[in-house]
Order: C-alpha cells, then sequence, then structure tokens
C-alpha cells in the first residue's frame, strides 16, 4: 500500500495544486477508511513508528530519582530525574492533587515551544504568557486529575545545545529528533503505568503548539491515551506545502520521507475511536485554515465510520497562537466528560 500511494501521490501532484489536493484527499480518506481494521492500524502504527529513525529499546529498564517533593493546599508536585533512553537523564514535573482517594485519572501534558528553550517542563508548573492561569498542573489538580511533563530534547534542563546542532548530530547517525522526543513521551507512558496512585486506564494527553503536534503524534501510536487534546497545531502537511509555510515550524517538525507515507489526517484517524478535540486559532499561521477545514472533514467521516460521530471535536477561534480562557474553559470541559 505505501508503494502504491508514493506512486499516487507523485501523479497527483503533477495535476496542478487545486485538483491535486482534490484528489489526494479522495486517496487519503480511502486510505483512512481501509485503515481503520485492527490489522490495518497495527501496520499503519508500526509504519508511522519506523519512520521515526533508529530509536532506543522500547523495553529497556527505567529508572527514577526523586530530586524533589512539595506540597500546597491543592496539590504535590515531585521533580524526577528519569532515565528513559539510556542516553540523557531526563527531568520531569509529576503533580497530583493534594487530596486523593484511590485511583486517579492522569494527564501527560506536553509542553510548548515559542523559541523559548529555557522554559520547557516548566510551562506546565510556571504557566506562560500565551497560556491562560492557573498553569495546567495546578488546574489539572484542582479537576482531580495526575499530570505529567518532561523536558523535551533540549528544552529546559535539557537545553544546553541549539535545537539545530542536536537536530544535525542526530541525522548523521540515523536518528531522527521528533522521534527521539516521541520516544521519551511513549517511556513516560511506561513510567506512569507504575505509579500506584494512577489508573492506567484513565491516561489524557495534552499539549499546546509544539506539544499539540506531540499529544495527537503520541495518542496515534498508543492505545494507552485514552484522550487527546491538541491545542494550536493540527497542521496540515499539504496546506502547509501549497502555501510555503515550511518555515513557520521549528527544525524538530521534519520527519523524513513522512509525506510518502502519511498525511496529517492519516495519522489522527489511528486515535479513531478513542475521542480527540482539536483547538486552533482562525487567525494562526501555523495551522492554515484550509488545512483544519480538510481535517475536519477527513476525521468527521473516520469517527462516523466508527460509530462514535461525538468524540470528535474541533473548535476554530478568532485568535492567533495563543490559549483564550474559552478555550481552556472548554478543554477543561471535554477533559472532564472523557476522561
Amino acid at each position: 500500500m505505501v508503494k502504491l500511494f508514493s506512486v499516487l501521490l507523485v501523479i497527483l501532484l503533477c495535476l496542478g495544486s487545486s485538483q491535486s489536493s482534490a484528489a489526494l484527499n479522495s486517496v487519503f480518506m480511502s486510505d483512512v477508511t481501509n485503515a481503520q481494521t485492527p490489522k490495518g492500524v497495527a501496520e499503519q502504527r508500526k509504519t508511522l513508528y519506523q519512520l521515526l529513525g533508529r530509536l532506543p529499546d522500547r523495553q529497556r529498564p527505567i529508572t527514577v530519582k526523586l530530586v524533589s517533593r512539595e506540597e500546597t493546599k491543592d496539590l504535590i508536585t515531585e521533580k524526577l530525574l528519569l532515565d528513559l533512553n539510556g542516553l540523557e537523564m531526563v527531568p520531569a514535573f509529576f503533580t497530583i492533587p493534594k487530596k486523593v482517594t484511590g485511583k486517579v485519572p492522569v494527564v501527560l501534558f506536553n509542553h510548548s515551544h515559542f523559541g523559548q528553550y529555557a522554559v520547557g517542563k516548566n510551562e506546565f508548573v510556571k504557566g506562560r504568557p500565551e497560556m491562560q492561569s492557573p498553569p495546567y498542573a495546578l488546574a489539572l489538580a484542582r479537576a482531580g486529575f495526575a499530570g505529567l511533563c518532561l523536558d523535551s530534547w533540549g528544552f529546559g534542563e535539557r537545553s544546553g545545545r541549539p535545537e539545530l546542532e542536536i537536530f544535525k548530530e542526530m541525522l548523521w547517525k540515523g536518528q531522527v529528533m521528533w522521534g527521539m522526543m516521541v520516544y521519551d513521551n511513549l517511556r513516560a507512558l511506561d513510567y506512569l503505568e507504575t505509579r500506584p496512585e494512577i489508573d492506567a486506564k484513565r491516561i489524557a494527553t495534552v499539549g499546546m503548539s509544539m506539544g499539540s503536534t506531540m499529544a495527537w503524534w503520541l495518542a496515534a501510536l498508543d492505545e494507552r491515551i485514552k484522550v487527546t487534546v491538541d491545542l494550536n497545531c493540527l497542521t496540515d502537511f499539504q496546506t502547509l506545502l501549497e502555501e510555503k509555510g515550511l518555515d513557520r515550524h521549528g527544525i524538530y517538525y521534519y520527519v523524513p520521507d513522512l509525506l510518502n507515507h502519511f498525511t496529517t489526517s492519516q495519522i489522527n484517524a489511528l486515535i479513531v475511536p478513542r475521542p480527540h478535540f482539536g483547538l486552533a486559532g482562525s487567525l494562526d499561521p501555523l495551522t492554515p485554515l484550509k488545512g483544519l477545514q480538510k481535517i475536519d472533514e477527513n476525521l468527521k467521516k473516520a469517527y462516523a465510520n466508527a460509530g462514535v460521530p461525538q468524540a470528535w471535536q474541533l473548535k476554530i477561534y478568532p485568535v492567533g497562537h495563543l490559549e483564550t480562557a474559552q478555550m481552556r474553559q472548554d478543554i477543561m470541559a471535554f477533559l472532564k466528560k472523557w476522561l
């Protein structure tokens, strides 16, 4: 199927941008529909994971060091050092409501980029100007959810080297920077399953911007994620190409050979039938409106075919690349409903 799709892609791109876009959308939707068998989904996930380059062993042991533990009236915050990949330690924050009874649901939170490499996981516990208050760690705790957020490669306490330098070195070694980022978060799911406080059947993932992209990639690859919320980065690859917008995203974003195998819709269709909420700004250059409409059309069909049309939702707000109070309210309502 992959070889056939690659040939069709080349042919269709030669038809002209408007005609090829419609034709590609039809082909992509056919592939999305055909993939919705257990065997088809498993094969698609395998292919998607293989595109992420040379990754560490998924079964290697995980070790953890507790660095500090703080308590407030609302939540407990643990700072951790996790050995997830065997290459460098991964600093993380784990948070849990102060008063809990029994096992609690958890949100794997993915921090954003904004070219602010020193922020990283601090976004989760301290917030940032582009996002609403309180920070997500506190908002989730007040709603009864635990949370975990890692410093991604090149960010926070892992920000000693420039992103482009990390990307280049990994490329030489057959690694993909985005793949290494995804790998750490997949292993974070393994770690969460070891926490006695966590209900492993109630795991969600949430993120904004770069974290948004991480959210839908993780959910596409791993069914342990039961609820997905992506904020401000559900970008259609073909539309971004048509609008000559590749420089709007950082170098980390680009996975070799990806477009010969997947569209954004096809990756997100691997989340079906699990609940998925996408939020975007109509004025956000990172997510062209035409592409959002294409993804929405495709995923509405995919979720309808699965018999759960209500589990997919896309809301577009009249803003740019930021989180509004209404967005935060809608996100928390979606988590409370589905998680």
